[in-house]
């Protein structure tokens, strides 16, 4: 594990608990989930869900691998979302780190 991925963690626990106000711990525990699932997208397609910003429940499929030359532009990545190259829909997409329900 390098350094840079610890400051993720802290970073997106921090926002959590920002934007979520529950206990530090509790978000520090879901930026470690939220951590694993960037790390498995990396390695092979993983399954989870999330909410939607309608309130609509979302089972996704994404990955991580493999899609570095289908990106179009520079984009930063922030500890507010999640990014991931949807299997299904052959497109990128992305969720608030709040609204992640499970990974499967």
């Amino acid at each position: 594990m390098k350094r840079n991925d610890l400051q993720n963690i802290m970073r997106r626990a921090w926002e959590l608990y920002r934007t979520t106000g529950k206990a530090f711990a509790v978000c520090l525990s879901r930026s470690w989930v939220i951590f694993r699932l960037i790390q498995r997208m990396r390695s092979s397609v993983v399954q989870f869900s999330y909410e939607k910003i309608d309130g609509t429940l979302r089972k996704a499929k994404g990955t991580l691998k493999d899609v570095t030359a289908l990106v179009k532009g520079t984009g930063k990545e922030t500890p507010k979302t999640v990014r991931y190259f949807d299997v299904d829909v052959q497109a990128f997409r992305s969720f608030k780190i709040e609204n992640l329900i499970t990974v499967y």
